[in-house]
């Protein structure tokens, strides 16, 4: 299981999480309907008040943000079968800065890209993707980076069209992340990616067409509620330029943006992933690149994960949302009162 930063998490410092249980917030409560959890934040002091410079939460209208989102849930999207939560709900908010309008959409397309896509969403769960765990086709590094950041690295040159399908890798890439986002430091952190695309030969670039780049670069961009903030590729070959050529189109500005290409030079990766937290094979200082132990924590995941996905997996009957891709919306506009008692029309960012 995937254990709290001490550096940033105490005990201590999870009793003052900010949730002061006001009069006002209670009543905001109490009408709310057919939700269980009761929300206890673990964000430490420091992370509290980076949430709140950086994706607008505020502790004290943290619980009213999340019944204003709930409540238009109830409103808007009546038939959608979805998790009420805090903590769930949550995590859209903070994906998307706490503005209801955007937060709404990435989870109406959280659930729809989980209607279209068969291949991939149909019996997920970490048991069925243990042989591409076994592969070596995916781990996160055992410690953070400096901003507190997972590290998820992805071999592409790992995977053998002969042994399973691509769906099966981006299976496996799904799982994580859902692993990842129920931590609320890497909520608020986001992630980071580590694309080694060493051994990628051209049958397997094949299998990656526009279609699939599609759906995949959708569900990381516009139907994930976890924060992508960096994706450092290193070893890729010449025939990545077309690998790229087929992502880019899907790509919102700021997304492409996030793309680093290194080529062999570890030197450049280490401009941006630091040494002491990578494996010898990307000149690191912690041993070989060890993928059991993240094998092992996704396997102990599966109860939670099934008692979450399986009661929010929509049935593939309803209309589902057309997502749309390689929109450059630029949504940087301040958090006031006015913004979030009322419904923001600036912008959409899907």
């Amino acid at each position: 299981m995937e254990q709290p930063n001490n550096k940033l998490l105490t005990g201590e410092e999870n009793a003052s999480c900010g949730d002061t249980g006001s009069l006002a917030t209670e009543k905001l409560q109490k009408p709310c309907s057919p939700h269980k959890e009761t929300y206890v934040c673990t964000l430490s002091l420091e992370l509290i008040a980076k949430a709140q410079k950086e994706l607008q939460e505020k502790p004290e209208w943290r619980l009213r943000d999340v019944q204003a989102l709930r409540d238009m849930i109830l409103k808007e999207q009546p038939n959608l079968k979805t998790n009420l939560d805090d903590g769930f709900l949550l995590r859209f908010l903070r994906a998307r800065k706490f503005d209801y309008d955007r937060a709404l959409k990435l989870l109406v397309n959280y659930h729809s890209s989980q209607r279209a896509w068969p291949e991939v969403f149909d019996n997920l769960r970490p048991s069925a993707i243990k042989h591409v765990l076994d592969s070596g086709f995916l781990t996160v590094l055992p410690h953070r980076d400096s901003l507190g950041r997972r590290i998820l690295v992805i071999r592409p040159g790992i995977w053998k069209p002969s042994d399973y399908p691509i769906t099966d890798g981006i299976r496996a890439i799904y799982v994580t992340l859902e692993k990842l986002v129920r931590t609320e430091d890497n909520q608020v952190n986001g992630t980071v990616i580590l694309a080694d695309y060493n051994g990628v030969s051209l049958s397997q670039a094949t299998h990656l067409g526009p279609f699939m780049a599609k759906k995949l670069i959708g569900i990381l961009q516009d139907g994930f509620p976890m924060r992508i903030k960096t994706v450092n590729i290193i070893n890729e070959p010449i025939i990545f330029k077309g690998i790229f050529a087929i992502i880019k189109p899907f790509l919102k500005e700021k997304m492409s943006e996030r793309f680093v290409l290194h080529g062999s030079d570890l030197s450049s990766l280490h401009k941006n992933v630091p040494p002491c937290i990578l494996p010898e094979e990307y000149g690191g200082t912690i041993g070989k690149l060890d993928t059991a132990a993240w094998t092992e924590t996704l396997l102990a995941f599966e109860e939670e994960f099934l008692a979450e996905f399986n009661n929010t997996l929509s049935p593939r009957d309803e209309s589902p949302v057309q997502l749309e891709f390689g929109e450059n919306v630029q949504a940087g506009q301040a958090c006031d009162e006015s913004f979030r008692t009322g419904r923001s029309q600036l912008y959409y960012c899907y």
